[in-house]
């Protein structure tokens, strides 16, 4: 590429080569949810203010043990310049009781205060430190994960399937340009990446030269095109499943690198024509694709003693078999035997469901 054009497509700064504490606007990693500083600061601020009325009462309550006899006034000035460290000086403990609760009371009060009015940035400094020390072990460690480049509704779907069919949240990186989408993932516990999916430091910040899979669920086939071609050249071992919108795209997604590509709306369109002739059947196949509701299609690999016998006659309903990489129908010769090593693809029900009726 021509040098020119360069700053077009590339950034002055590749994120990857950041330090990690440079990366807390662009990494979320759920966990307890912090308050607003602001929410921090109106609440320390109102420890203090108690604290120093309870000082002042404590003062004047005693008003008669100071070089001079204190109105509520008095005690309240005594209180602010005492627990402030400021100590003019022109009002003292003069009797051994006002000195000894001086001593007790009226120097660790003078501590707490100090420390409510500095906690803030304390806390503020504390939490990034913490947060950055935990993206630094999260990016150390993190591999064989899925990577979901885009939030929307197919990527929100997706990171449900991968739920519901028993995958944790912490296993699931979620990359979006929106921050309203990454809103959304960091609620479900998910681990947010903010930037392009087709930018190459981006991708490596979510970790996907190590990951297992990469789902790509952008809103535009273009898009798409380009995140599978940034995926495959630094992850070239990873699972690539891709969505487009329309057919003609399916051969560009396969050529950039895409293991499977799903195409939207022929899908769509398919549910369309068969629910204006057989709806029962779509509610069906609804069923059959929500992992966590009624029936669905899973795979698992096949049991000692079912090596050798026919897929049709086990007890599960088996589609079809996959052997060495190949999806054989349960229709075709070469699934008439089971053999070693061959994974079964079957209909599951999933826990707590009871068997309904299909209504008419």
């Amino acid at each position: 590429m021509s040098k020119p054009f360069r700053p077009r497509f590339q950034g002055d700064v590749e994120l990857n080569e950041l330090p990690d504490h440079a990366l807390l606007s662009v990494i979320n990693i759920p966990g307890a949810v912090a308050a607003s500083p602001w929410a921090l600061i109106g609440r320390r601020f109102l420890y203090a203010f108690v604290l120093l009325i309870a000082i002042t009462l404590l003062a004047y309550f005693d008003r008669g043990g100071y070089s001079e006899p204190l109105t509520f006034v008095d005690a309240l000035y005594y209180s602010a310049v005492s627990l402030s460290t400021t100590g003019y000086g022109d009002i003292t403990p003069v009797t051994q009781g006002a000195r000894l609760v001086n001593i007790l009371i009226v120097t660790p009060a003078r501590i707490a205060f100090l420390i409510l009015l500095v906690g803030t940035t304390l806390s503020v400094l504390t939490e990034n430190s913490r947060k950055t020390l935990q993206i630094q072990r999260w990016r150390k460690l993190v591999r064989n994960h899925t990577v979901v480049i885009g939030f929307g509704t197919k990527g929100r779907s997706a990171v449900s399937a991968l739920m519901a069919d028993g995958m944790p949240a912490s296993n699931i990186v979620v990359v979006d340009t929106d921050k309203a989408a990454l809103s959304r993932a960091e609620r479900l516990g998910l681990v947010t990446v903010h930037g392009s999916g087709t930018k190459a430091d981006v991708l490596k910040i979510a970790g996907a030269p190590r990951a297992r899979s990469v789902v790509v669920a952008p809103s535009s086939d273009d898009t798409a095109v380009l995140v599978t071609l940034s995926v495959r050249e630094i992850a070239p071992k990873a699972m690539i499943v891709a969505s487009v919108r329309e057919s003609e795209n399916q051969h560009l997604l396969e050529q950039s690198g895409a293991d499977s590509v799903v195409i939207s709306s022929e899908t769509a369109g398919r549910l369309l024509g068969l629910a204006t002739v057989t709806p029962t059947v779509v509610a069906m196949m609804e069923d059959l694709l929500s992992p966590d509701e009624g029936l669905a299609v899973a795979d698992r690999p096949v049991a000692e003693d079912e090596v050798g016998a026919n897929p049709r006659h086990l007890a599960d309903i088996v589609l079809g078999i996959v052997r060495s990489g190949e999806l054989y129908r349960i229709d075709s010769p070469e699934a008439e035997t089971v053999e070693p090593g061959d994974r079964l693809l079957y209909i599951r029900r999933t826990a707590g469901e009871r068997p309904e009726k299909v209504r008419d």
